[in-house]
């Protein structure tokens, strides 16, 4: 196995669900410059669309995560193809 090929610097980060605000704290070398406080220890936080706490994979249930008004947009592009199948 080769020496050295592995990322030095790992700490605790939060990775924040936007979608349900769910947090959780393990170990990474990603870099960020937001923060976030949790318990009074701030650790660096890094925004996430999706985890396993909403995604229909894990929660069994279909549910539309929709952050960036992506999907307005594509039903707006869309609507005179499905208008005229009807």
């Amino acid at each position: 196995m080769r020496k050295d090929i592995h990322p030095k610097g790992y700490r605790l980060v939060a990775f924040k669900d936007m979608s349900n605000e769910h947090t959780f704290i393990t170990k990474s070398t990603t870099q960020t410059r937001d923060t976030i406080e949790i318990e009074g220890v701030t650790y660096p936080l890094i925004k996430i669309e999706i985890s396993n706490t909403s995604h229909p994979f894990y929660t069994g249930k279909m549910k539309l995560v929709d952050t960036a008004g992506r999907v307005d947009k594509f039903k707006t592009r869309y609507k005179k193809h499905y208008e005229n199948k009807e």
